[in-house]
């Protein structure tokens, strides 16, 4: 089961994003209860997440290049607080 994110992390995962991408949707769910017990589960009930943002800035941009502005975004909290990241990155009208 998947839950929008409410936590502290989630917080900033959409704060950041937000910012940076100025997104027209926004969802970020957490699935670390899906990992639970396994390899880089923390304990803290925030180490995996699943973004779908939609966002002008993805136009005409290319898969790659989208999930690069998300963990461009997202660096330090990837670097050091988020163990896996699924991203669903689309333009508007996609």
């Amino acid at each position: 089961m998947t839950d929008t994110a409410t936590g502290t992390i989630a917080a900033d995962i959409t704060e950041r994003l937000t910012a940076a991408l100025s997104p027209t949707r926004l969802e970020v769910i957490n699935e670390s209860a899906q990992h639970r017990g396994h390899l880089g589960d923390d304990g803290t009930g925030e180490s995996h997440f699943r973004v779908i943002v939609e966002s002008a800035a993805f136009a005409g941009q290319s898969r790659v290049a989208r999930q690069r502005l998300v963990n461009r975004a997202l660096a330090d909290l990837l670097a050091a607080r988020i163990h896996a990241l699924a991203i669903q990155a689309k333009a508007p009208g996609e």
